[in-house]
């Protein structure tokens, strides 16, 4: 059965990023053509991002603490409601208010769905399924980019109205996945109940007695994982708050690409279609390192690897900057290999590495919101750069801001110190 849902699994995942590739990769070309402006572009993602911020960790305890909805559960219902406001897109056919609000949701709902989707692989593990969640998220990027792949093509064809329809048709592939993988979890989990049950019974006539020593333990001996805030933690690792920051300059021109492909590639003369392709081989390059990043961990440190993928993002915008074609733009998407491919699980890994637990969580917090605050402010600032000055002072200042980021991740990784 591990390897059914294995199959459910990786489905759910490259449904996702499909779903993100049709709303979030191709926003810039939706919007335009209902009439908004680059800023106006940049304003609403950059909202949609903030809400998700807010709207996320909501979901998540409501996630925790509800006994009436599984994790399963939440997701179907979430992804319904996804599919109602999607057909606003259908309904309005020029700038509106209504759009802005309904597209800004959009956005902000998926991307709340993506931490359930992860911790959907721990739920699954506790049924007693084995689930590889780097090869479901490495078949998520397969998926994004055999859609983007001709997606570009089908948009330059038949206009935007093909991305509505295509949304509806992955979100109903998504709920079906949802629909097989809930009862193949409830299978296992039933089945994992009745085989433990002696065993578990047996287990908790010693219960008592080893409370008791934990008790005593906890009491007198050290505390494994001191509660403390965000302030507190930024004060006790001052060299790697400054990391972060090197982060958000890193992370701005990857917000750029995200958010403003289409426009870089209109100025040397592109197309959707091209675009899509860009899009397309970006995320089948991130395939291979993340696959086998394990097997670069035994030869390099994280501190390394974070030194190299923060260069290649300079290069990699430096490139697209300098670009005078289409050919070169999709060139410069072979340094993805090398830049976020390599800094996203690099990065995860060094936090888990010099943090104790208690901290790490924190860390990696502090680490996903630097990536949303780069996020916004490339979304406001890119929008306004290319109104006022167009794309190539948009690489510009992306390759400016990335560089210094880089400099600063360069600069402090190595003086972080370890607290295990």
């Amino acid at each position: 059965m591990s390897k059914i849902i294995n199959v459910e699994y990786s489905t759910i995942q490259g449904s996702y990023w499909m779903i993100y590739g049709v709303i979030c990769s191709f926003a810039s070309v939706y919007l335009l053509a209902k009439g908004y402006t680059n800023s106006e572009i940049g304003v609403i993602l950059a909202v949609a991002n903030v809400l998700s911020v807010v709207v996320q960790p909501l979901v998540a305890d409501f996630a925790d603490r509800s006994k009436r909805f599984s994790l399963i559960g939440l997701s179907q219902m979430m992804t319904v409601l996804l599919m109602v406001l999607t057909v606003g897109m259908f309904i309005f056919q020029k700038k509106t208010l209504a759009l802005s609000v309904i597209f800004i949701m959009i956005v902000a709902w998926l991307t709340t769905l993506q931490p359930l989707f992860n911790s959907l692989n721990f739920k699954l593990q506790e049924a007693g399924l084995k689930v590889s969640f780097g090869i479901a998220r490495s078949m998520g990027s397969l998926f994004y980019s055999v859609l983007m792949a001709f997606l570009g093509t089908l948009v330059e064809n038949n206009g935007i109205g093909v991305l509505p329809v295509t949304g509806e048709i992955v979100m109903a592939m998504l709920l079906a996945s949802l629909a097989l993988t809930k009862y193949h979890y409830s299978k296992a989990k039933g089945r994992l109940v009745a085989e433990d049950f002696d065993a578990l019974e047996a287990e908790n006539n010693g219960v008592e007695a080893e409370s008791n020593a934990l008790e005593a333990e906890n009491t007198n001996g050290p505390v494994a994982e001191e509660d403390i805030n965000l302030a507190e933690f930024i004060r006790r690792n001052k060299v790697f708050f400054v990391l972060n920051l090197g982060v958000l300059g890193v992370y701005f021109s990857n917000a750029i690409l995200n958010n403003y492909t289409m426009q870089i590639v209109a100025a040397v003369g592109g197309t959707s279609e091209d675009m899509g392709r860009v899009f397309s081989l970006m995320a089948f390059l991130e395939i291979p390192t993340m696959l086998f990043f394990d097997v670069l961990r035994k030869k390099f440190s994280c501190r390394s690897m974070l030194k190299v993928a923060g260069i290649m993002f300079v290069v990699k915008i430096g490139v697209m900057h300098m670009a005078k074609s289409v050919a070169m733009i999709l060139a410069a998407q072979f340094l993805q290999l090398f830049s976020f491919a390599l800094f996203l699980p690099s990065m995860v890994h060094f936090i888990n590495e010099i943090m104790s637990p208690g901290e790490a969580i924190k860390g990696q917090a502090l680490y996903t919101t630097m990536i949303t605050v780069s996020t916004v402010i490339a979304s406001i600032v890119g929008g306004v750069l290319l109104d006022l000055y167009g794309a190539k002072m948009l690489t510009l200042v992306g390759t400016l801001v990335t560089a210094a980021g880089a400099a600063i991740v360069v600069g402090s990784v190595d003086k972080v110190k370890t607290r295990l």
